[in-house]
């Protein structure tokens, strides 16, 4: 019996153990089950509240097949991204007046494998056909036909199709920016933000707050070659984003996700198409992609010229696009980067 009695503390301490690490488990289990709700909830909620873009697609009888994947895979996706300059008046629909405020022009392109991502920005100043008008500049076909005349343009560039549509006005970078706590961008140039603003951007390492990033990603006129940088600092700034929003402190932080869902839903409209079961299914199996999966070029370009009267306008490398189309069409974009004009 005295060794029973002298057994029964050494039986119970790692009972006690067990236990402890036992509620540990079901606490954090809880607690994880219960961010996961919160952001389900909050990103449900606020979705409703993103305008839709109706009719954003043309007549099926202008556009490139859809492309069917083999039994089990994922088909690639290509999304059109389109900035608008900033709205005098945020309590109007974002595709008010769209036609003469749609100068940055991207497509997403998501592989079929779903580990990357390639974005294409196209020039706004790009000199192609606009169908039914003839040429001119690619942003010409926003104030011509609208968001349908636009994506059934872009899918004349690029001889696919686009599957999603998403409008951004600039302001979203702003409040994108300060729900973040700032965003870094590694600057490749100092520069000085044109008058109103007048704000200066040294090289390097610098942190940029919401007034700042609205200046970073505006700003042409101080550059020799305009829209060139301005799409470059656009690029760069997008990935700074997205390797901020991807990292394990935004992820884990269900305050500043929610934060950031309501910064930016204000300033985003979707295709009807593009909804919450939609961006589930997609962030799920893409749940490995980081922001290093992403990578950005600019379409082929072959210097700028006059057209139309006198206007400025960049000319389309059009032998060069060939290989684009055919990396689009063969879901080969990973790693391409055209050469310099």
């Amino acid at each position: 019996m005295t060794d029973a009695l002298m057994d029964t503390p050494h039986r119970d301490r790692p009972r006690k153990k067990s236990r402890k690490g036992l509620i540990a488990i079901l606490i954090a289990l809880v607690l994880f089950i219960g961010a996961i709700v919160f952001i389900a909830w909050s990103l449900f909620g606020r979705l409703s509240d993103i305008e839709t873009i109706d009719n954003a697609f043309p007549d099926e009888s202008l556009r490139p097949a859809a492309v069917e994947p083999p039994d089990g895979e994922d088909a690639p996706l290509n999304i059109l991204l389109l900035g608008s300059d900033t709205r005098a008046d945020t309590s109007t629909s974002l595709l008010s007046d769209l036609g003469s405020r749609a100068d940055t022009i991207m497509v997403a392109h998501i592989p079929s494998d779903r580990e990357s991502v390639q974005i294409m920005s196209i020039m706004r100043d790009s000199w192609v056909e606009i169908p039914g008008h003839g040429n001119a500049k690619v942003n010409a076909a926003m104030a011509y036909g609208g968001v349908p005349l636009m994506v059934q343009t872009v899918e004349g560039l690029i001889d696919q199709r686009i599957d999603h549509v998403a409008v951004a006005d600039f302001n979203g970078f702003k409040n994108i920016t300060d729900a973040l706590g700032g965003v870094t961008v590694n600057n490749p140039r100092a520069f000085t933000a044109s008058s109103p603003v007048n704000i200066p951007f040294e090289a390097g390492e610098i942190t940029l707050n919401g007034d700042e990033a609205l200046a970073f990603v505006r700003e042409r006129k101080s550059f020799s070659d305009g829209d060139y940088t301005r799409v470059a600092n656009q690029q760069l700034f997008l990935q700074s984003v997205a390797g901020q929003v991807l990292s394990r402190e935004t992820l884990t932080n269900p305050g500043k996700l929610s934060d950031l869902i309501g910064a930016t839903t204000p300033y985003v409209a979707l295709d009807h198409e593009l909804g919450l079961t939609k961006m589930i299914q997609l962030g799920s199996s893409m749940s490995s992609t980081r922001a290093s999966d992403i990578s950005s070029f600019t379409l082929p370009t072959n210097g700028t010229g006059r057209e139309g009267g006198g206007q400025s306008v960049v000319y389309v490398d059009w032998d060069e696009l060939e290989n684009v189309r055919t990396r689009f069409a063969e879901d080969d974009l990973v790693g391409y980067e055209p050469a310099a004009y």
